[in-house]
This record gives C-alpha cells, structure tokens and sequence, in this order.
C-alpha cells in the first residue's frame, strides 16, 4: 500500500500544466499573412500594368524634345510696297525655326522658290496694316503658310517647320 499512497502523493504533486491560449498569436500570425498576400497581389498587378521593352505602351513614351534649329534667309528681303502714289520699302530677315535638320536642308536646297513666293508675299503688303503688331502676327502666319506651301510643295514635310520670326522689320 506503500507504493499505492507513494503513487498519489507523486499524482498529487503533479498538477498538468495546461496550454497557453494561443488565440492572441493566431489573430496575429492571420493579420501577417493578410498583409503578406496583399503586398502581394499588389505586386503583381504593378508589375503586369508595367509596360514591357519594345511593347506599344513603352513605345508612346514621349521622346525628349529636340532643340530648336534656325535656318537665316539671307540676305534679307527688299521689298517696294505701297499704294497708289505713295512707294514704300520693307527690309526683312527671317530666320526659320524647325527642329528637323532634314526639313532645314530642303529649305536650303529650295532657297529660290521659297524666296520668291516671300518677296510676291511681302510685295502684297499695306503701310497701315504693318504698322500694327496684328498686322505683323498676320504677316508672320502668312510667311510660315507660305513657306510651308513650297515645302510641301517639293516633298519635303512643311508641318516640321514649327515657326518664322522677323529678326529685322523696317518700313522706309
């Protein structure tokens, strides 16, 4: 009986240790993977919505714009203007803005023509209407019109010339 009462005292002095509630670890071991699968997720439609080499949407990336380039109409233009009784001169220099250097080879190669439709154009001229800074505007789009026209006119591409300035104007 010795052994038996031996036997409960030692049951009796071994008490089970009971699990700790895990439920705290598990809520935190969910919300771990939670945001685990969402960085996840977010991931991979970044890196699908992400254009690849040589596809269409790398393609449309917008180019870094060219400098602009001039090309001077030199000498500049002489022209009598005027109406009736009352002759005028228009000295001008234009210079053309393009960012082609192609575009600007064909304007040099057709210098003759682009300077005579000018000088008809320049020619055509009133005193009071180039007295007025709209007037000059207006002279401006017809000059850029003008030259694009011959441009276009030998198969070069007059939409890559971008603008004219008058460099010099005088009315005399």
């Amino acid at each position: 009986m010795a052994a038996e009462s031996a036997k409960q005292d030692a049951s009796a002095k071994v008490t089970p240790i009971k699990p700790k509630k895990s439920g705290k670890m598990l809520w935190i071991a969910l919300a771990v993977l939670v945001l685990a699968a969402g960085g996840g997720a977010a991931a991979w439609f970044k890196l699908k919505a992400a254009p690849k080499a040589g596809s269409k949407a790398a393609a449309a990336a917008p180019e870094p714009v060219k400098a602009p380039l001039y090309y001077k109409l030199d000498p500049a233009f002489v022209v009598n203007f005027g109406g009736e009784g009352s002759a005028r001169y228009l000295q001008i220099t234009v210079e053309i803005m393009s960012r082609d250097a192609p575009v600007l080879d064909v304007i040099k190669n057709n210098d003759p023509a682009v300077r005579d439709q000018l000088v008809q154009l320049f020619s055509s001229q009133d005193n009071g209407t180039l007295m007025t800074t709209e007037g000059k505007d207006k002279l401006r789009a017809s000059t850029l019109d003008s030259i694009r026209k011959v441009i276009d006119g030998v198969g070069g591409s007059g939409k890559l010339i971008e603008a004219v300035y008058f460099t010099s104007f005088v009315i005399q």
